[in-house]
């Protein structure tokens, strides 16, 4: 059996997907790792790869912010000594109803995203980071505001690529799979309000992933369904 690679996933509630919070529960393997695109992702590397030795963790939570993930950095993740991190977080910062429409400035974001990104790698320095960059498609249910959306979350994607220069990581770029993807099928097609992905949304962000993540993970890159 091959060493042991642990995938560790963190954001809000787009990685979250509904997953099994309770420790009374752990037994459920069922629910533990939600419904979102680490659910595709633990599916795909875990069918196609049964010789190696993934393990995944989620440890998304709905409505959480930069700071909130920061916050519970030790719980979540330092404990959990992953191999690999993978973060997607940013929609919360945005100009959400919560807080009048008021996004964070993306020099607040990037400061506490590079605050988090230090710890961590003074803690576990030989861990791998991957950053995927948060999204908005246009959707009828963000107008009026969809142009305070863009525009805040656009300014938080350029940060998520600095960052991800700055502490050589992974960036997964999910912003022009969607672009292109609303040119096939209608944004609701792929994303149900304009920030959470249906299925098909899930998969796109998967799919997109792992191409990003393939070199890292010493995969092929790319998946057959043959």
């Amino acid at each position: 059996m091959n060493k042991e690679t642990h995938i560790l996933f963190t954001g809000d509630s787009i990685t979250d997907g509904n997953r099994c919070k309770d420790p009374d529960r752990a037994w459920d393997l069922n629910h533990q790792i939600g419904h979102s695109f680490v659910y595709v992702i633990n599916a795909l590397l875990g069918s196609f790869y049964p010789e190696r030795c993934f393990r995944f963790t989620n440890r998304g939570i709905s409505g959480n912010k930069i700071i909130d993930v920061y916050s519970r950095l030790d719980m979540d993740l330092i404990r959990l000594q992953p191999e690999i991190v993978s973060f997607l977080v940013g929609i919360n910062d945005g100009p959400g109803r919560s807080n009048d429409f008021r996004a964070s400035s993306p020099q607040k974001f990037s400061r506490l995203y590079r605050m988090m990104l230090d710890e961590i790698l003074e803690r576990l320095p030989e861990v791998r980071l991957v950053i995927c960059e948060p999204f908005v498609l246009d959707n009828p249910r963000l107008e009026p505001e969809f142009s305070l959306w863009d525009k805040s979350i656009r300014s938080f994607q350029e940060e998520c690529r600095k960052l991800a220069e700055d502490y050589h990581a992974v960036f997964v770029a999910i912003q022009d799979e969607f672009d292109r993807a609303c040119q096939l099928r209608e944004s609701s097609y792929w994303s149900w309000d304009g920030i959470h992905p249906t299925e098909n949304g899930h998969g796109l962000i998967a799919r997109r992933w792992l191409s990003c993540v393939a070199d890292l993970l010493e995969i092929s890159g790319k998946l057959s369904l043959e």
